[in-house]
């Protein structure tokens, strides 16, 4: 049997910790249907993510890189699924 004292973090990416506080803040959702993140397009929640990316950046991450990594996620979300047909066909 593994015992540990420590317990692992839920996200152990920067990139997977940014996508949460995204999530969180309203920023970004999951298509239902194929689960490709999409950009809401909300300029109050990605101030929200800035905010906690600032004040609250993860274990040995400067606030400046938490921003940066939050910045990187937005900008490789589009605001429509790959997968959905576009709503002009449907």
């Amino acid at each position: 049997m593994l015992v540990s004292g420590e317990r692992r973090p839920a996200v152990r990416t920067l990139n997977g910790w940014a996508i949460s506080v995204l999530n969180d803040a309203g920023a970004i959702k999951e298509c239902g249907d194929h689960g490709w993140m999409q950009d809401r397009g909300d300029p109050h929640a990605r101030e929200r993510a800035f905010e906690v990316a600032h004040q609250d950046p993860p274990a040995g991450v400067s606030p400046e890189a938490a921003a940066v990594a939050v910045a990187e996620v937005l900008d490789s979300i589009g605001d429509t699924c790959p997968e959905c047909p576009p709503e002009d066909l449907v």
